[in-house]
């Protein structure tokens, strides 16, 4: 079962700009960053990561991987327009409905955030 989620950076600071945006674009707080350097984002019982890698390899996103952050259909525009102005790509379709009018729509946003992983707006329509 999730506990939390982390992902890696090769610019904590980049990537601290990107995250403390996109958390309080839906009402969550900056960053608490621990003694090891490491940003941590609790949000809706949730735990969410970022850390350079303990190995000293480089950070690499994780190649059809993607992370899921419910929200409402405005949190999700609200978050893909922080993400894009703070260092965020966006990707795939615009944010909207996919399969809408069946018992499966959903409202989605795609962001890659500086690091390449790829993170997901949902909300469930039905």
């Amino acid at each position: 079962m999730y506990s939390h989620m982390m992902v890696g950076s090769n610019d904590i600071d980049r990537s601290k700009k990107f995250y403390d945006a996109t958390f309080k674009a839906i009402g969550g707080k900056e960053a608490i960053v621990d003694d090891k350097g490491r940003l941590m984002y609790l949000y809706n019982g949730g735990a969410y990561l970022v850390t350079q890698p303990i190995d000293g390899a480089p950070a690499t996103a994780g190649n059809g991987c993607t992370i899921g952050f419910a929200m409402t259909p405005e949190q999700a525009d609200a978050w893909h327009a922080a993400g894009v102005a703070n260092g965020g790509t966006a990707v795939e379709d615009p944010p909207g409905v996919r399969g809408e009018g069946t018992p499966n729509a959903m409202y989605l946003a795609y962001l890659r955030d500086p690091d390449g992983n790829k993170l997901c707006a949902l909300h469930r329509m039905g």
